[in-house]
């Protein structure tokens, strides 16, 4: 109403406009016809930018498990790869870094472990031929070697029983005794010097060992010959002719010098025409050939007992001889290189062995079972010999070390990066084990405290590779042979 009293006229109607009261409004969104919003909006640019950022996530992601992938640096195994995927094996332009990258992509992809049917069957294959070779088997053995086993066993129980009776001895002892007699010991080792020297054939030394009653020492070399040398004089005694070409090792009967006839089979040696051939101490001829080996036999090693010689042959197997049959009572596999060396405890119940597989193994000659398995070594195992106290192994090895294993807790107890050349020889010091030499191609010979495998002396003279090392059972010499020809005889000053 206007202030003259007229009454106003109604607002003009804007055009598509209706009218709807309360009522109306109220009755529409209880019906649902009408919606009511809170106020909020969502801008269409902001709805862009989120999918793009959850699309770069995603790349990022596929990006970084792409990296983690592993595949092959061999072409033609990427080749294959891509083959076995149903994809293309090359594309235009394409090099070897670009399909490795390519296979690595696919495998993002489709997931890292994605296999074809083709490579399931092989891994199936694979695992089953495994599990196959994993398996204990054993060959049907001849009765002699029954005989043997029992044998064994019957000779090396008392002798365990006496060495642990030495060791309970020896443990009684007072301590400052035992330090004083260990100071004692590496004071007289730390002055050996070269007493001897001798030129000992025409081609390099191969080998050398001391006779039991260490009055006598035995070489052998490349041109086929052995010989018999005094000691300390160095003077040649004998020499043996027999083999035909390079001779690998010798070795002496426990008993030889001591108890043994002269007339009987002293020594055994051995050649790479797979030849062994028996001496005595009177001849210069062989008495007697064991049998036939289709490889290079690299050591020859006697058990205590005398009655029984071990052999190592370059086709993955070491063997075992019954002297007094000329027979072979024993073909033992298990290395998957050739067997190149070998050592038998000192109680006769056990045997190691090393082999240019990078392993030893230990071997119970009562059962025929493989006790201990010294993996470590990077390289062949070319040396390997027991301590007198039946429990501590030394192994030499192409990769230039000493390990140092204890057989009583499967383990190694010490690794000695010993040489800056392959270790040739390991030899324990034949009493008590008080110390260890061993001989490399890098010219020297060291000497190695047994306790702690603390280096004690390194012993240089020669001028070529030495191939060889021995320790006297009297301890009084340490001798060594050498690619230059000649043998050295060590001892304290």
């Amino acid at each position: 109403m206007s202030s003259n009293g007229a009454a106003a006229p109604p607002p003009a109607k804007r055009p598509g406009h209706v009218d709807m009261n309360d009522e109306e409004i109220i009755a529409g969104i209880s019906k649902g016809n009408i919606n009511i919003s809170s106020g909020e909006t969502v801008s269409a640019t902001e709805n862009i930018a989120s999918d793009r950022r959850d699309m770069m996530l995603a790349e990022f992601e596929r990006r970084r498990k792409a990296r983690l992938v592993t595949v092959p640096t061999d072409d033609a195994e990427v080749k294959a790869r891509l083959r076995s995927m149903d994809e293309p094996i090359c594309l235009f332009g394409e090099g070897p870094a670009h399909r490795r990258d390519r296979l690595r992509e696919l495998l993002a992809e489709r997931g890292e472990h994605f296999t074809s049917a083709a490579e399931k069957q092989a891994e199936a294959d694979t695992e089953a031929k495994t599990k196959q070779q994993d398996e204990i088997w054993y060959h049907e053995g001849p009765a002699e070697l029954q005989a043997a086993r029992r044998f064994i066993a019957n000779f090396s129980l008392p002798r365990a029983n006496q060495r642990l009776k030495n060791a309970r001895i020896q443990r009684a002892r007072p301590n400052p005794e035992k330090y004083a007699q260990t100071q004692e010991l590496h004071k007289r080792l730390r002055s050996l010097v070269s007493t001897a020297s001798q030129i000992g054939d025409t081609r390099p030394l191969s080998f050398c060992r001391f006779a039991p009653n260490s009055k006598l020492l035995a070489t052998c070399s490349w041109s086929g010959l052995c010989k018999l040398w005094s000691v300390p004089d160095c003077e040649e005694i004998r020499v043996l002719r027999g083999h035909n070409t390079r001779v690998g090792s010798l070795a002496f009967h426990p008993q030889a010098t001591v108890s043994l006839s002269p007339s009987c089979a002293n020594m055994a040696s051995c050649d790479a025409d797979g030849v062994i051939k028996l001496w005595n101490l009177e001849s210069d001829t062989p008495i007697q050939s064991i049998g036939e080996h289709e490889e290079r036999v690299s050591r020859v090693e006697y058990h205590p007992s005398g009655q029984y010689l071990a052999s190592t042959c370059f086709d993955n197997s070491w063997r075992l001889w019954d002297l007094e049959k000329n027979m072979e009572i024993l073909f033992q596999e298990g290395h998957t290189a050739p067997v190149y060396s070998v050592s038998f405890q000192c109680d006769g119940s056990l045997v190691a062995t090393g082999g240019m597989d990078a392993c030893g193994r230990v071997w119970d000659l009562r059962t025929g079972r493989c006790v201990m398995l010294c993996d470590g070594h990077l390289k062949s195992v070319l040396a390997i010999d027991f301590s007198p106290n039946g429990y501590t192994l030394a192994t030499g090895s192409e990769d230039n070390s000493v390990f140092i294993w204890d057989l009583r807790k499967k383990e190694c107890a010490h690794n000695v990066p010993a040489h800056t050349n392959l270790v040739s020889q390991v030899a324990y010091e034949k009493n008590a084990g008080d110390y260890l030499v061993s001989s490399s191609y890098d010219n020297t010979i060291k000497v190695w405290s047994s306790s702690n495998a603390a280096p004690l002396k390194t012993l240089g003279g020669h001028t070529g590779r030495v191939m060889g090392v021995d320790v006297a059972p009297d301890g009084k010499y340490i001798a060594s042979v050498s690619y230059d020809r000649t043998f050295k005889l060590w001892s304290p000053e």
